[in-house]
């Protein structure tokens, strides 16, 4: 009877557990704390609050050049990641050739490339107008052109640390190599590049900032023409830091409970 159990016996989990300071998450305190205080100084003073508002006239476009580059560079750097472990000569060698060449190439010096030289050539040669093609849309082309090729690798890695005993058991259930690498193998590489793609999207909002050379006005050239009028210097970069920081921490954090969400999922 369970009133005859001992006290060590009982199943009930201990309620009373003690706070080991040892993991708190410091770092996550820390940045909270500074993106607080900036969110003061921006409601307490009102320099703050103009400036503020100022820089999020950007948002919109800052928010938009990062989505948008990222799912087409998402999608272009599959099909390298595929070109690039493909059987066929032709399409691995090609695949390799571009990705070194983006990657020998910094990304700035590419963004003006692709902008100025590459997009003009391209639409010349197919009849278009090159001056119809805004700067918003070069900047996108000149991200998800750059930005595929590092995706590519990162799904290339993927697809190899999944073990040919995957790809021969499909083929051996009479899949064919398409079918087995579209229901078997890409699913899970997709699941184990998941972290490296968040870390690329990251890296692509910071870098959305570089399009701020070509006139495109994001969050970092509306704060450079904000500091060209007004001279507020230390105001105007406090806060741009303060939304990169926290678009950064947000996307960090939420890519986090992802994963842990579908790590969940497998076990």
């Amino acid at each position: 009877m369970a009133a005859d159990l001992p006290p060590s016996t009982s199943l009930q989990p201990p309620t009373n557990k003690r706070l080991d300071w040892r993991t708190i998450p410091w770092w996550l305190v820390a940045i909270g704390l500074i993106i607080a205080f900036m969110g003061f100084r921006i409601i307490s003073d009102p320099e703050y609050t103009r400036i503020f508002e100022t820089i999020l006239t950007g948002l919109g476009t800052t928010l938009m050049v990062t989505g948008v580059s990222f799912i087409c560079a998402l999608i272009l750097g599959l099909v390298l990641g595929l070109g690039r472990v493909s059987r066929n000569l032709i399409l691995r060698n090609l695949s390799i050739g571009y990705i070194e060449f983006i990657r020998g190439v910094p990304i700035l010096v590419l963004i003006f490339t692709i902008s100025f030289a590459i997009v003009p050539a391209l639409s010349n040669g197919i009849g278009l107008n090159a001056s119809n093609i805004s700067l918003t849309a070069r900047a996108i082309i000149a991200l998800v052109l750059i930005y595929a090729a590092y995706i590519a690798e990162i799904f290339r890695a993927g697809i190899e640390s999944i073990s040919r005993g995957q790809m021969e058991a499909a083929r051996s259930l009479g899949m064919t190599h398409g079918q087995a690498m579209r229901y078997v193998i890409l699913p899970q590489a997709f699941r184990n590049v998941l972290p490296a793609l968040g870390n690329d999207l990251i890296a692509i909002l910071k870098d959305s900032s570089l399009v701020s050379v070509l006139g495109v006005r994001e969050i970092t050239q509306v704060s450079r023409l904000s500091v060209s009028s007004s001279f507020k210097y230390e105001e105007t970069y406090f806060i741009l830091t303060a939304f990169y920081l926290t678009m950064t921490l947000v996307l960090s954090l939420l890519l986090q409970w992802l994963q842990r969400k579908m790590s969940s999922n497998v076990h």
